[in-house]
């Protein structure tokens, strides 16, 4: 009983709802697809005088009052046909106390009652009344549809139009059909029987496709130059900036299809030669590039609408965008380092591999103040990471025993007796086994792997084994002298290296360091966090 057509304007929402009460309202057969338009129901519902179908203008009649008028004629049985219909227009329009007073209506309609709805806005109607229509979404119609009707009305007049002429006005219609006859009677009247490109290029202050091309083009070479003695002649020509925005938008968009898309001709309302010269076009970028450039427009075209300086907006964004689509991207040169890589790779990864074999790699972000940066992870022996952990074990026990975790007493007891790339064994007096079970809580558990993260570099598994005797445990194992660096050509390098071991032990003594400190370890605690690098 009732039905919503959703969609952009003049596409023929009206016309439909009209047509579908002359399908309903046929005195020959009717309900029926196929209106004979010769009965007096029809003639009435074409020209518009039927009393059966009331056409209502949602945006002149906003208020309640004019709803529960509406409510009451609708008891009134139809004077010639079955039903009686009611067309409002830009239904979004009407106020949320009118579509209160319409909701009672449409939950329980008289039989004889169809509602036809049609809007640009479906956000704007309330849910409860969307959720009691049938909804039709109407799409914009094609640019080479529109030519074609374009072409018809002005064969039938006897206009001698061009096609590029036919085209601009298409163009600009944006998928409205009533939009384009409109424009085009302006440009009858306006012109008389002769129109050219040129005419409508003027009359609308549009703006040729030549001249696009050549933006896009200045665009994708960084010609800022031209972009900005463009800018000035079309601003002195009086062409409309934000249409000008618009365009530019729709064109790099085309040339986002032409590089992403098999059969471009397929997917764009073109001709065959302007989608040859988007995809001539296309080969001088990448589509990392235009996405930017598109960005970068549509951030224009929103501001456009709120300040005065047109022309300094569109200079501004269109620079923007010469020196966004000339710039090498990230992903550029991650493919050229990894190109230069390849050259190597077997040679550097064959020494990755042999240092390996007697370690583990520790990824520990170096000083950049006192450490050159360097594409490679130093390898330091697990002899070495151990000694660094046991070193650092009595302040890890102490900053467990500030975290209150119930482990303070059961820490003091503990000492690593082993490590491997993977897994820490920490031994504990067997004599203390009942205090362990504090320690290998969930709370107790997560932040000593913090801690213990914060010295070996990376993330292990704690294990825990009872000893006899910690005393009677091997003693600490010297660090060794300074290693020369090992570069790891593979893509998983995400830090940079030390050109020596003595500069990594600098580097973690500063950084615990900065762990004892009260105010940067309860910040660490309370978002389970690390210290990534030093300035």
């Amino acid at each position: 009983h009732a039905y919503l057509f959703v969609g952009p304007r003049g596409i023929g929402k009206t016309s439909i709802a009209r047509i579908f009460a002359k399908a309903l309202c046929c005195q020959r057969g009717g309900p029926t697809v196929t209106p004979c338009d010769v009965c007096d129901s029809c003639r009435e519902i074409m020209s518009g005088s039927s009393l059966d179908v009331v056409e209502i203008d949602g945006a002149s009649n906003t208020g309640v009052d004019n709803v529960r008028e509406l409510r009451d004629t609708v008891k009134f049985a139809p004077v010639r046909g079955k039903f009686k219909i009611y067309i409002i227009d830009e239904v979004h329009m009407l106020s949320t106390g009118a579509f209160n007073a319409l909701l009672k209506t449409l939950e329980e309609p008289p039989a004889h009652v169809k509602f036809m709805f049609a809007t640009t806005e479906p956000e704007k109607v309330l849910p409860t009344i969307i959720s009691r229509c049938q909804r039709f979404d109407l799409r914009r119609i094609p640019v080479p549809q529109i030519v074609e009707r374009l072409k018809l009305i002005a064969d039938s007049d006897g206009i001698d139009v061009d096609g590029e002429a036919l085209l601009a006005v298409a163009r600009g219609a944006e998928g409205g059909l009533r939009d384009a006859e409109s424009s085009f009677d302006q440009l009858i009247a306006f012109k008389g029987k002769r129109i050219t490109e040129e005419d409508v290029l003027s009359v609308f202050g549009l703006v040729s496709r030549s001249t696009l091309d050549s933006l896009a083009v200045d665009v994708l070479e960084g010609n800022l130059k031209g972009l900005i003695a463009t800018v000035g002649v079309l601003d002195a020509g009086g062409k409309d900036l934000s249409r000008l925005v618009v365009e530019l938008i729709a064109h790099f968009r085309n040339m986002l299809i032409c590089l992403n898309v098999d059969d471009p001709s397929a997917a764009l309302d073109l001709t065959l030669e302007q989608v040859t010269a988007l995809e001539t076009q296309a080969k001088l970028t990448n589509t990392g590039r235009l996405l930017r450039v598109v960005t970068l427009l549509s951030e224009t075209e929103d501001r456009m609408r709120f300040t005065l300086s047109r022309k300094v907006l569109l200079e501004t964004a269109l620079i923007r965008c010469g020196r966004a689509a000339t710039v090498v991207t990230l992903e550029e040169i991650l493919v050229k380092i990894n190109a230069l890589r390849s050259g190597d790779a077997g040679s550097a990864a064959a020494s990755v591999r042999q240092r390996e074999s007697a370690g583990f790699v520790v990824r520990r972000p170096a000083d950049p103040e006192k450490v050159p940066a360097l594409a490679g992870d130093v390898v330091v022996t697990p002899g070495a990471v151990l000694a660094r952990l046991r070193a650092e074990w009595p302040g890890i026990v102490e900053r467990m025993a500030a975290a209150s975790v119930g482990s303070a007493a059961a820490m003091r007891v503990t000492l690593p007796l082993d490590i491997t790339e993977t897994q820490v064994r920490i031994g504990f007096s067997a004599e203390f086994a009942e205090a362990m079970v504090n320690l290998r809580g969930l709370r107790a558990q997560m932040a000593l792997r913090q801690m213990v993260k914060r010295v070996v570099g990376h993330d292990v598994l704690l294990t825990f084994e009872p000893v006899d005797d910690l005393a009677v445990l091997a003693p600490v194992v010297a660090l060794p002298a300074p290693s020369p660096v090992v570069y790891d050509a593979g893509p998983g390098v995400v830090h940079a290296a030390v050109a020596e071991a003595g500069a990594v032990r600098s580097a973690l003594r500063r950084q615990s360091d900065w762990y004892d400190h009260p105010d940067v370890r309860k910040v660490l605690e309370a978002f389970n966090g690390d210290i990534s690098d030093i300035l």
